[in-house]
């Protein structure tokens, strides 16, 4: 079986921890581990070994790779999306892939960004799904619903579940209350997970049949494909002429034998601080609360500080998220209204509805520290073995000090170490590089002086990472 993780998301839901070039698949919201880490383990764990195949767009390649090889994952490519068209595009083109590569296996996609408690339940559910898709069938997971939820789309049951399966009759988009509330009275009816098992030929002959004016750019995106080391980059024109829709619509409910699993394993898509806020662990007075936080006199909250510390006192069904540069206080109830809220903070032009004071990059993170006319002071800590590009800037200086680790720099046509304590200076203009050779952490204070600061003014030289403009 050939697991396909789709990375696509943006997460506006919860702004301000999950931004547009760092969203929350990336962060460790429940555990210890980051969402995606615990979808591609989960899959490992359920014992199938293959390594997955990963959808994701541009901006997040190198934090998908990142993040598997800090558990040892290994993927065997990650596809790079030139345009967000929904599910469906992305299905058909890894179904394409996967064909292509691996003749005629199974695939079982799922989503980046959810949490499943019990992961012997999920096992059960998968083996299930990948007997049936061996047989030909389109199979889905429905989720056993705890409550009439509008947050989520349903799924509609031909007749009962026989054998512990049931054929699917129709997917049916988020309710109202009154409506959620008569799925449940009536039965037959599945919260709709967005996770799916299939042939790689069972799906294409779908989409053959159903949605032939998607499939045919998005064969085209694949084949004309430009490989780059771990990426594949599917032919943007291609690709954006596909119809944008979800799989459900474009072929799963047209199809003839799609078929259903139940899940019940503790399933949320974490979609809102609200749904986050159902996940979590909570006090005797029902809080969840993540960093430095005291609550007193505090009822049915969600408390999270990235900062320091967070003290709340006399309030209740509140979430409130401290970030270093953006702070939330919202009514429990009201979170799912982040949406309207993120699209204001865009058209305003705001720069944290795309990135967080600390900035990701292949070789490690940056973050402002201080900044004002002419200057700008950032640590920068680059991972164990890894270095920037060659570069120089052609309207500021730097200075560097070193704070922990070892450095080798490059600074015209000098190369050096510096250790602890120890300082350089760059002057604009000159080619300059930063690397760190040892197998610990590098950190360093860069202050920046200049009459212009933006980080389009690099010109790269060489990069390991094939990059032609910032990030």
């Amino acid at each position: 079986m050939i697991p396909v993780i789709l990375s696509g998301g943006a997460g506006t839901r919860l702004w301000p921890l999950s931004r547009s070039l760092h969203p929350k698949q990336f962060h460790a919201l429940t555990g210890s581990t980051t969402l995606i880490q615990q979808t591609a383990l989960r899959l490992k764990d359920a014992g199938y070994a293959s390594p997955p195949l990963v959808l994701c767009n541009e901006d997040h390649r190198f934090m998908v790779a990142g993040q598997l090889d800090e558990v040892g994952i290994s993927p065997s490519s990650i596809i790079l999306e030139p345009v967000a068209r929904g599910t469906a595009p992305a299905i058909a083109s890894a179904a394409k892939l996967v064909e292509a590569q691996h003749s005629d296996d199974v695939m079982a996609v799922f989503p980046a960004d959810h949490v499943i408690a019990d992961n012997d339940a999920f096992k059960t559910a998968l083996d299930q799904a990948v007997a049936l898709a061996s047989e030909g069938h389109l199979v889905t997971f429905g989720i056993t619903p705890q409550s009439a939820h509008t947050g989520y789309g349903y799924i509609r049951l031909k007749g009962e579940l026989k054998k512990g399966v049931g054929q699917v009759d129709k997917f049916v988009e988020k309710p109202d209350a009154i409506t959620a509330q008569a799925y449940l009275d009536h039965g037959g009816y599945f919260w709709n997970g967005g996770m799916f098992v299939f042939k790689a030929s069972t799906m294409l002959e779908a989409f053959a049949e159903h949605a032939p004016d998607m499939l045919a750019p998005c064969s085209t995106a694949v084949s004309d494909a430009q490989s780059d080391g771990y990426f594949l980059r599917l032919e943007k024109s291609s690709f954006e002429s596909a119809p944008a829709d979800s799989i459900d619509y474009a072929v799963m409910e047209k199809a003839s034998r799609t078929m259903m699993v139940p899940l019940n394993a503790g399933w949320g898509d974490v979609g809102s601080w609200a749904s986050l806020w159902e996940s979590l662990d909570k006090d005797e007075r029902n809080n969840a609360s993540q960093g430095d936080v005291i609550l007193n006199d505090t009822d049915n909250s969600l408390v999270i500080s990235e900062r320091g510390l967070v003290a709340t006192i006399g309030v209740n069904n509140l979430v409130i998220v401290d970030t270093p540069d953006a702070l939330l206080v919202a009514k429990r109830d009201h979170s799912g209204e982040l949406k309207q809220l993120v699209g204001s903070l865009t058209t305003q032009g705001r720069p944290e509805v795309q990135h967080h004071r600390r900035v990701y990059r292949p070789w490690g993170s940056f973050e402002a520290i201080d900044q004002g006319p002419r200057f700008q002071v950032k640590r920068i800590v680059v991972d164990p073995g890894k270095k920037l590009s060659l570069q120089r800037h052609q309207h500021r200086a730097e200075h560097w000090v070193v704070v922990r680790g070892r450095a080798q720099v490059t600074v015209g046509e000098e190369t050096f170490i510096l250790e602890e304590n120890q300082s350089t200076y760059i002057p604009p203009g000159t080619i300059h590089r930063l690397a760190n050779p040892k197998d610990m952490p590098l950190e360093i204070i860069e202050v920046q002086s200049g009459d212009y600061l933006g980080e389009d003014d690099i010109e790269r030289l060489e990069d390991d990472y094939n990059r032609s403009s910032e990030g």
